[in-house]
């Protein structure tokens, strides 16, 4: 039988999914545990389930791929720490859509087409429907969102360097054992409800087997395969799926206008231009 083609957008509904579903789990362990700490949680976990499946040789990894590796690993820690702060306090459809002013810099930096502006606009439309919060109603909430929103935008451009340096999820692997360790004063600290609860600590390590090694295993995959700049407007699809998730699972029942930004959104991933200089579609070989 032929193996069949799955293109990046199938790749990223299958991330974005499993991302949201490791953020519903979180935001239903806030009133137990600091988010801060289950942000630092779900980063170990992520690093522990990573290193049973890639097991890195520590010896490749010198001096400049190194460093690429800590700073990749860092922003990604902190990104997941100060979003869970910022859905502690906003809806997640919401936070996400705020959250996509980072990739939407990326994406506009890197745009040089009619086209392409034409579906960064569509998909910049959608997001900013999806994200109609006053910022007087919840300022620190804001502005965790949008620490995290300039976090993602280092993730994107340090993490297409590194995914293109290593195979596999090795990468994201020993970057993310670099940034559990910076996150260690600030999720620590606040992290002894989960000790005494052995379901407790499991289900924010299982934050980040769905959230950063599924979710972001799949990111490092489809990074190697298409531009910054398509990856960047893909993106947009996250905010969709965070509106999904969180009526489903959090009932944070969306209105006709984030129907609107939802449609906006997928017609801006639709119409914008294919790489050229690399494969059209990541593929996986599906059996």
């Amino acid at each position: 039988m032929q193996p069949r083609r799955v293109p990046a957008e199938g790749l990223f509904i299958v991330s974005a999914i499993s991302q949201y579903i490791g953020a519903a789990i979180a935001i239903s362990v806030f009133d137990q545990v600091a988010p801060q700490s289950v942000g630092w949680l779900r980063v170990v976990g992520a690093t522990l389930a990573l290193w049973l499946i890639a097991r890195p040789q520590l010896r490749q990894w010198r001096g400049r791929k190194l460093r690429g590796a800590a700073v990749f690993g860092i922003a990604t820690a902190a990104m997941n720490t100060f979003f869970y702060l910022g859905i502690a306090r906003i809806d997640l459809g919401k936070s996400v859509a705020i959250e996509f002013i980072g990739p939407i810099a990326v994406a506009a930096f890197a745009t040089r087409s009619l086209r392409n502006a034409i579906a960064l606009g569509c998909a910049i439309t959608g997001v900013l429907v999806l994200g109609g919060v006053e910022i007087g109603g919840e300022p620190a909430g804001v502005a965790f969102i949008l620490a995290s929103s300039a976090c993602w935008a280092a993730y994107i451009v340090v993490g297409s360097r590194v995914a293109v340096s290593s195979s596999g999820v090795d990468g994201l692997a020993v970057g993310l054992a670099i940034g559990s360790l910076a996150l260690v004063p600030i999720g620590a600290p606040w992290s002894g409800p989960v000790w005494g609860a052995p379901l407790l600590l499991l289900a924010c390590l299982v934050t980040g087997v769905f959230s950063n090694a599924i979710g972001y295993g799949i990111d490092q995959y489809v990074l190697r395969e298409v531009s910054v700049r398509r990856f960047s407007v893909l993106l947009a699809m996250l905010p969709v799926t965070a509106v999904i998730v969180g009526w489903v699972a959090l009932s944070q029942q969306p209105s006709a206008l984030d129907l609107v930004g939802i449609i906006a959104v997928l017609i801006g991933v639709s119409v914008q231009e294919r790489d050229t200089a690399q494969p059209v579609d990541p593929v996986v070989q599906v059996a």
